[in-house]
């Protein structure tokens, strides 16, 4: 008898499970965005698409080992309330900060160019606003590869050895700051419309949680358009080929257009991580990139040894190296 694993219901079921959770968050997104309390609903739809995700990661795992304890699920969880609250957490809601950011700042600044097409259907207000904001949250994640500096905190996500729900917002607040000024201020000088801000903060929750999913999905022509499993798997890799590739957060048009885009007919690497050392604790790892000997620790080396960028070290020897650091010297 063929097993489940290899069964034709299980290929639909692989093939189905990202478009139809990705939905399903985004149907109850709108639903959450109609109610007075938006980000309550919002956060339970939230809540749900991550209870949903962690099933399927005990029933579909891609990697069977990501299944094991690290030890790094209370950070995991600290720092997703802290990058993806913020507001919220004062309010005890939880989660999605962007979002409340939005719905905070929007109604108090006007923009002196009113440039947004607010007579289009929303719809495709919203696909634009995705656009205009991915392009702002690709350069602030390739500079985070790209630039000591940045990814002395940017490090901290790609610390993880195994990709799962919980670790999805496992970000350094100082790189999720970056992130959002990036990718929203862009959209407030173009007069975009809070509910743009709304559904680009629902469409970046459950693209990231999916992202992050560590279910044996099979995202075929999805690849080419928006940021899947099977893409950032890559992007996590030890491999700097492979690492410094796939930035974009929701959408690849970017990593299309400049060149970044990788995905190479194998199945996606599950050898993630980093060469430095963050800190064990929550608060350890939100410091440490503050001081030059935690600084170090992160980079795995005295940056100021550094002669040349890795890339550069890579094309003489003609080897491919483990991904320690983004590919740059010493600023």
């Amino acid at each position: 008898m063929t097993s489940f694993h290899g069964s034709r219901l299980y290929v639909f079921i692989s093939y189905l499970i990202w478009p139809g959770i990705f939905a399903g968050g985004l149907v109850g997104a709108y639903f959450a965005f109609q109610s007075p309390s938006r980000l309550l609903w919002f956060n339970v739809v939230y809540f749900s698409v991550v209870a949903t995700i962690a099933l399927f990661e005990r029933l579909m795992p891609y990697e069977q080992t990501w299944l094991k304890r690290d030890g790094e699920t209370f950070n995991d969880i600290a720092h997703t309330l802290l990058n993806k609250g913020g507001v919220q957490i004062a309010a005890a809601i939880g989660t999605s900060f962007p979002i409340a950011v939005a719905i905070t700042a929007r109604p108090a600044f006007e923009s002196p160019f009113h440039l947004w097409p607010t007579h289009w259907p929303m719809f495709f207000q919203a696909i634009l606003g995705l656009i205009v904001a991915e392009f702002g949250l690709y350069w602030a994640h390739r500079l985070a590869h790209e630039k000591l500096s940045l990814w002395r905190f940017h490090a901290l996500h790609h610390s993880v050895e195994r990709l799962w729900v919980i670790n999805t917002g496992r970000f350094h607040v100082v790189d999720s700051l970056i992130k959002i000024v990036l990718s929203q201020i862009p959209l407030y000088l173009l007069d975009a419309p809070l509910p743009v801000f709304l559904w680009i903060g629902a469409v970046t929750a459950f693209v990231g949680l999916l992202t992050h999913c560590n279910i044996d999905v099979r995202t075929g022509v999805l690849d080419w358009v928006f940021s899947t499993p099977r893409l950032h798997r890559w992007h996590h890799s030890k491999v700097l080929a492979e690492g410094n590739t796939n930035y974009g957060e929701n959408l690849v048009l970017w990593d299309q257009i400049f060149g970044t885009f990788f995905n190479p007919p194998r199945p996606s690497s599950v050898d993630i991580g980093i060469t430095g050392k963050v800190a064990k604790s929550f608060w350890g790892q939100l410091v440490q990139p503050f001081s030059t000997k935690g600084y170090r620790q992160i980079i795995g080396r005295n940056p100021a040894k550094q002669a040349k960028p890795a890339v550069e070290v890579e094309a003489a020897s003609g080897e491919v190296s483990a991904a320690a650091t983004p590919a740059v010297p010493a600023e």
